[in-house]
């Protein structure tokens, strides 16, 4: 694992979205007890949370963690409960909307999932906290930061980055997959696994997207989360909802973890996201795009060393 320091000025380099040529750009930010798109027709939903706070000993700066696509709060159990242990600060970790326990809606993009977290923040009172997401949560917290920045103290997003990119070409077939068992309707496990198999080949993908099936006895299985809509918001989860620096900037603290082995923080991208927050901090970890699952050790690390730092 190697850190590597930005600059803290913007890199003055042109935005490059490859999955658009066109954007609109977003207008100014007001203060962020309000809602950033004025003509927001999107309603905040009451996200699910599960909270790590070591029985109540963990008293600091509380801590957010929200997960990706087809994720749920419970893959963040373990490195929920480290953070709250090793930095006696409150872990929330979230269900995000079609997500979990979390309620559904038809609207699926990243202005609702931030303004979701928004509310949420404000409901609990939590201040100065830190929001941890990993990729669409990655986004999600980078879409936070910029439309309110005076609603966290820093950010840490973790294999994704602030521009509009096309998703790897697996979650196209992993939505196929999973809309094929809604199909066949079948009774167990095993038979949705092997439903899944030629849509998602590996076996640790396979059981992370099964753990959202749920089962009556008697029933076939379901999905607990609303896989057309899911599948509805592909294009919306490649986007990004800012292109323009000079409208919408986060100067705090921010701390960007990729894999080495993943597309989605390219180099290209390093000069964007400086522009975008001109005080990150990168952390390059040996993994694919599931850094967390796959290095959960070197992602707590970079998380803690990260958190531990002085304020400059």
């Amino acid at each position: 694992m190697r850190t590597l320091y930005r600059s803290l000025q913007p890199i003055c380099t042109p935005l490059i979205h490859p999955k658009h040529t066109t954007r609109i750009s977003p207008t100014q930010l007001p203060p962020w007890t309000r809602s950033f798109h004025a003509s927001a027709t999107c309603r905040t939903l009451d996200l699910a949370y599960t909270l790590h706070d070591e029985h109540g000993k963990a008293q600091g700066a509380p801590i957010l963690i929200l997960h990706g696509l087809f994720g749920s709060k419970k893959n963040n159990r373990s490195v929920s409960n480290a953070l709250a242990r090793s930095l006696s600060r409150p872990v929330y970790a979230i269900d995000l909307r079609n997500h979990g326990d979390s309620p559904h809606d038809k609207t699926h993009n990243y202005t609702a999932l931030a303004e979701d977290v928004e509310a949420f923040l404000q409901k609990h009172s939590l201040k100065d906290a830190t929001l941890i997401g990993h990729s669409m949560g990655a986004k999600t917290v980078m879409a936070v930061a910029l439309r309110n920045p005076s609603s966290c103290a820093n950010i840490v997003a973790v294999d994704n980055a602030p521009v509009d990119a096309a998703l790897a070409s697996d979650f196209p077939a992993y939505v196929e997959g999973m809309r094929r068992i809604e199909a066949l309707q079948p009774t167990s496990q095993k038979a949705a696994d092997e439903i899944l198999t030629p849509y998602a080949k590996d076996l640790p993908v396979r059981q992370f997207l099964l753990t959202n099936l749920v089962r009556a006895p008697g029933q076939p299985v379901k999905w607990r989360i609303p896989v057309k809509t899911l599948a509805n918001a592909l294009d919306d989860m490649a986007d990004f909802p800012f292109n323009n620096p000079d409208e919408a900037r986060f100067s705090k603290r921010a701390l960007f973890i990729r894999g080495t082995r993943s597309h989605y923080v390219s180099d290209e991208t390093l000069p964007i996201i400086g522009r975008f927050f001109p005080r990150f901090e990168l952390v390059d970890v040996e993994a694919g795009h599931w850094v967390i699952s796959e290095k959960p050790e070197e992602f707590l690390k970079a998380v803690t060393n990260f958190l531990q730092e002085k304020e400059e």
